[in-house]
């Protein structure tokens, strides 16, 4: 079984990363990290260019179709490049409204976030009650456990600062704003949001891993002791062998959950990602040395992401209660 990318999928994403090579993220990170959206606003408009945010839409309505394979390749290059803003939760926001079936709200929103013209952010019962850069976002939409779908009011309290610089949470308002649609069929949609945001988030966990792994070892080649390069030394290999086979491993699980979109695949694909994303953090940190450490050093832009990205969509105690879940006949 060739359980790889297509030469076409492949394409997608060498175009991507080519694109975010020469888009000078790691200053639009910055930027955002400071308030200031415009760079990173820039860089949704030119990603939505390749036609990335199409593939959470249906064709009806200027998307691609739901594709969550290429969607999974090209987050992983999101989280490569460190791309900054809610673009899980803008592709949810798109799986969310294509599987309601209310065709008005999909031609209200779903064009829009298609061509980047604008960022959605969202929250999901059961999940965390913070909603992700809402003040970039045009929408926030919320649901709650009883099935209703709002645009959610202003935001209340000032915007919590996250281990990341660049992501700023904030609780929407528990009342008010306005209800778009209510019911079963809510919960539904909900329900398969929710799991492609998990599977959008382990691509993304993944993409930063490989990043952090790249990173170091470069690095490693460069720094020496002693005289030599400390990659040359036994202990430095062995753990970034470990480093590499963690992410290796977790590659698969990506592609498994992103096929068959069943619960405890997403899962076990969100946790194995999750943690070799933070297994490449601690060893590029224990391996660049104090230097690691400083903000004006690139590395940290990756560094900052893998603890938050890990525990959204999915702590890794939920995550292995689901992959148990999913194991347990009836």
């Amino acid at each position: 079984m060739r359980f790889l990318p297509t030469d076409e999928q492949s394409d997608f994403a060498r175009t991507l990363r080519s694109l975010l090579g020469s888009a000078q993220v790691p200053a639009a990170v910055r930027a955002w990290a400071d308030g200031e959206h415009g760079p990173g606003l820039a860089l949704r408009s030119r990603l939505a260019g390749t036609g990335l945010f199409a593939l959470a839409a249906p064709e009806s309505y200027e998307g691609a179709g739901l594709l969550p394979l290429e969607l999974a390749l090209g987050f992983v290059e999101l989280g490569r490049a460190a791309v900054p803003g809610p673009v899980v939760e803008s592709a949810a926001v798109s799986v969310l409204l294509s599987e309601l079936g209310d065709e008005a709200l999909a031609k209200r929103f779903l064009p829009g976030l298609v061509a980047g013209e604008a960022w959605a952010t969202l929250t999901l019962p059961g999940g965390s009650p913070y909603a992700l850069d809402a003040g970039a976002a045009a929408h926030c939409f919320t649901v709650s456990a009883a099935g209703e779908l709002r645009l959610a009011g202003p935001a209340s309290g000032e915007a919590l600062r996250s281990t990341d610089p660049a992501r700023r949470l904030s609780r929407p308002a528990a009342a008010g704003g306005e209800l778009l649609a209510a019911g079963p069929a809510v919960t539904r949609a909900a329900d398969a949001a929710g799991l492609w945001a998990r599977l959008l988030t382990a691509a993304q966990c993944l993409g930063v891993g490989e990043a952090l792994l790249e990173r170091t070892v470069g690095y490693v080649k460069q720094r020496t002791q002693f005289g030599a390069p400390i990659g040359s030394f036994q202990a430095v290999k062995h753990r970034l062998a470990d480093t590499l086979l963690a992410l290796e491993f977790a590659r698969p699980l990506v592609w498994a959950g992103a096929l068959s979109l069943v619960p405890g695949d997403v899962a076990a694909a969100k946790l194995r990602c999750g943690e070799a994303a933070y297994r490449a953090a601690m060893t590029a940190l224990r391996l660049h040395g104090a230097v690691g450490y400083t903000e004006e050093l690139d590395l940290s832009l990756w560094l900052r992401k893998a603890r938050p990205l890990r525990d959204a969509w999915g702590t890794p105690p939920e995550c292995r209660a689901e992959v148990l879940r999913s194991l347990t006949p009836g």
